[in-house]
């Protein structure tokens, strides 16, 4: 692939797991990068990487942010993975959609030159299902908090078709990485010896190596795609099958017996549906385009993150 010079993009939650992964690839690419940040004490100024200040809740943002800026990726969001109390529940909504709404405001009220905005979104918006595989032109949406979310995230992302932007959607499946995210804490327990699988083990989890996905997104932008596409890898796995692989990586036993849905929610809350519900999920579209995946299988993934 062409390096694709002296681009400038903008990122939000650049700071996350899957920001900092992606400016890395994207500045090893010859990419300038801006990233708006809610913390004044992470902004830092270099050559090619400098960041801005915003506050979706205020409705603040620096405008200098937008400058030769010709694509915006949008990945801030309040994490999921924390206990969904209606207060936090509220927070994951808004952040997403405040900060989308901004970024349309701001881009609505202001000469800019976004051609394209490419957005994270997330496969729970498909609906909780054993059997079914689940491709892009499915529109089914699932009745849970987290199908709420991510519809209504992605109702405001739509929104920047109204100012001629090429939208593309990324719907990201369980991040594989190295420092963080569910890989580790699936690890923990594990490596412990106390590790199993989550009730009957059978719901399908649909994963992709952290690198992958990074690459998925400067794929999208590098030709320009829109519409939606699924950030998974080839080969999704059950919920034992990819403890097990976990296990074997590890070099640790599984004796134990599955564990029982009303624990996990005794101990999590609502949110223990994220560890119970079934998206097989499709990246065929992606495959149909020729990017390639450099962690196709869920060994060689784990190899490269666990070893």
């Amino acid at each position: 692939m062409k390096k694709d010079k002296m681009m400038t993009v903008l990122i939000t939650g650049a700071t996350g797991l899957v920001g900092q992964e992606l400016v890395n690839l994207l500045l090893q690419n010859g990419y300038t990068v801006h990233y708006l940040s809610t913390s004044k004490s992470k902004l830092v100024s270099q050559n090619n990487y400098k960041g801005f200040y915003w506050n979706p809740k205020t409705a603040e943002i620096d405008l200098n942010a937008l400058t030769n800026v010709e694509v915006i990726i949008h990945l801030a969001g309040a994490s999921v993975a924390k206990k969904w109390t209606a207060a936090y529940k509220e927070e994951i909504i808004e952040s997403r959609v405040l900060s989308t709404r901004l970024l349309y405001q701001t881009l609505q009220k202001n000469t800019h030159q976004v051609k394209q905005i490419v957005s994270a979104s997330a496969i729970g918006i498909y609906p909780d299902d054993l059997n079914y595989i689940y491709h892009e032109i499915d529109f089914q949406v699932d009745e849970s908090f987290l199908g709420n979310v991510v519809q209504q995230w992605e109702d405001e992302v739509n929104q920047f078709e109204k100012l001629h932007i090429k939208v593309a959607k990324i719907r990201i499946g369980i991040v594989l990485a190295k420092n963080g995210g569910a890989l580790q804490e699936m690890a923990k327990p594990i490596k412990m010896g106390v590790g199993a699988a989550f009730g009957s083990g059978f719901q399908y989890q649909s994963w992709i190596h952290i690198q992958d996905l990074a690459a998925i997104f400067q794929f999208i932008i590098h030709n320009q795609l829109e519409g939606i596409y699924n950030g998974v890898a080839p080969y999704p796995v059950t919920n034992l099958e990819l403890t097990k692989a976990i296990a074997k990586t590890l070099g640790k036993p599984l004796f134990l017996p599955n564990i029982p849905k009303f624990v996990m929610k005794i101990m999590l809350g609502e949110m223990h549906q994220i560890l119970f519900s079934s998206q097989h999920v499709s990246c065929r579209k992606l495959l149909e385009l020729k990017f390639q995946f450099k962690f196709a299988s869920l060994d060689k993934a784990l190899h490269d993150l666990l070893k």
